[in-house]
């Protein structure tokens, strides 16, 4: 009797098991798994059912052109909706792992339709370690990191080094040590950096007492994202600290090459305004170097203050932005008054700034969306990340096969990767001419679409 009357009832419009997946139907689905697993095939038909379901969801949510505007709200939406099936499988389904197993490819198989996704799954990871996941408590952040995997660890503000590691710690159990040997380098880069800093304030300390205080950290090329170097003029009070710290670096360390990443840093400026109102001003590097100018000059125009710290104009108009135009962090006035940065413009001091902290922390004004060029750089890093896997994955199928044509290559590599991403056939393309050139395969001399394995 059930066999008979399976498909009717998986399928009816109104009360099948599509509208009780979309109504959270936890007790309708369990009758109809403890139903149907009864009968050969019962739990396959549903099994499919669910799957083409989520997968067809799952298309149409990633391929929305207005859900990818925000990458945070994109990366939530897919955790909100795999948080709802895995409550099915568990309470409805009795955690049925044929089940678990059908929602782990949907969810690949959707989520790489999507060639930007890899951007979005960085900064996700990136706002939730910068912001500290806000409203969720420090036992919880491992909840939320179990979720979802990043491609890289960014800089930036933390709850706690231990998210950061605990992150680390499941990309090395998903990738491999190999993925995360860079990440960990990190770690070991902060480490060295404060003990290298001991030792320069113990080699000069009595020469430093009434100099600012400066914290370098000395990151190694190979282990972090690559960053174009840019310098600005530094302030003459540090600058001559900065020289001393290279001469003490360069002169324990030899054979390295040191070059400054201005646009990275931070600083705490002590000011005071025309009340008499003392402050710390926490900023950026950039805007340390635009607010001292103000120490020996009453106004200064765009123009003055480009060519005096020679920060890139796009990073500048930014910076100034910042510092004169965001309500309640205005240490600057402008103008002409105005929301946006103009070349013209002319800035002086606000001696009326007041704030309820004594210290205040400036953000640099920034899009929440990447950059093109930092777009492109994430683009291309996730690129140089699949070659290897690709790579590997031609040479397992080729050692077994021995000869294979062009198009079954590119089909049986695309086959063998899609549980991790969707191959690109241009890219498998290089990869074989690259396995050529470097003697692994040859191709036919009559057929130059055919590909030979070499021992």
């Amino acid at each position: 009797m059930i066999a008979n009357h399976m498909l009717r009832l998986v399928h009816m419009e109104n009360s099948g098991m599509v509208k009780m997946l979309l109504d959270d139907k936890i007790e309708d689905l369990g009758r109809m798994y403890n139903l149907f697993r009864r009968v050969p095939d019962g739990l396959s038909t549903i099994r499919d059912v669910m799957t083409s379901h989520i997968r067809e969801t799952g298309k149409q949510l990633v391929t929305d052109p207005e859900k990818s505007k925000n990458p945070v709200e994109f990366v939530d939406t897919l955790l909100v909706k795999r948080d709802k099936y895995d409550k099915i499988i568990n309470f409805a389904l009795s955690n049925d792992k044929t089940f678990q197993n059908a929602l782990s490819s949907s969810f690949e198989y959707f989520i790489n339709l999507n060639p930007r996704s890899p951007e979005y799954v960085s900064l996700f990871v990136d706002d939730k370690l910068r912001k500290g996941l806000k409203g969720v408590k420090e036992e919880d952040i491992e909840v939320i990191l179990d979720k979802h995997l990043a491609k890289r660890l960014l800089s930036g503000k933390t709850v706690s080094d231990d998210a950061e590691r605990s992150l680390i710690v499941k990309l090395k159990t998903e990738c491999g040590y190999q993925f995360t040997s860079k990440l960990e380098g990190m770690f070991t880069d902060m480490k060295t950096s404060q003990d290298t800093m001991q030792g320069f304030y113990a080699a000069y300390g009595a020469e430093l007492v009434n100099c600012p205080t400066l914290v370098v950290q000395v990151l190694t090329t190979g282990s972090w994202p690559t960053q174009s170097s840019q310098t600005c003029n530094l302030p003459s009070e540090l600058s001559s600290l900065c020289d001393k710290f290279r001469s003490y670096y360069l002169g324990t360390h030899t054979g390295r090459r040191l070059s400054w990443q201005t646009n990275m840093g931070t600083a705490d400026l002590r000011a005071t305004f025309g009340n008499g109102q003392k402050y710390e001003l926490n900023v950026s590097s950039y805007q340390m170097c635009v607010l001292m100018l103000f120490n020996n000059t009453d106004r200064l125009s765009y123009g003055e203050i480009e060519q005096a710290t020679t920060i890139p104009s796009s990073d500048l108009k930014r910076c100034l932005q910042s510092l004169a135009c965001v309500k309640g962090k205005n240490v600057l006035r402008k103008e002409p008054m105005s929301k946006d940065i103009g070349e013209g413009d002319v800035f002086s001091v606000n001696d009326g700034f007041t704030s309820k902290l004594r210290k205040v922390k400036i953000g640099t004004v920034v899009a929440q969306k990447e950059s093109e060029p930092e777009k492109q750089e994430t683009r291309q890093r996730v690129e140089e990340d699949r070659k290897p896997q690709i790579e590997a994955a031609i040479v397992r199928i080729m050692k077994s096969r021995r000869v294979l044509d062009h198009n079954n290559i590119i089909a049986e590599v695309t086959k063998q990767l899609q549980s991790r991403f969707l191959a690109n056939p241009g890219e498998i393309k290089k990869r074989i001419e690259s396995l050529i050139e470097r003697d692994f395969l040859e191709r036919d001399n009559v057929d130059r679409r055919l590909y030979r394995y070499l021992a």
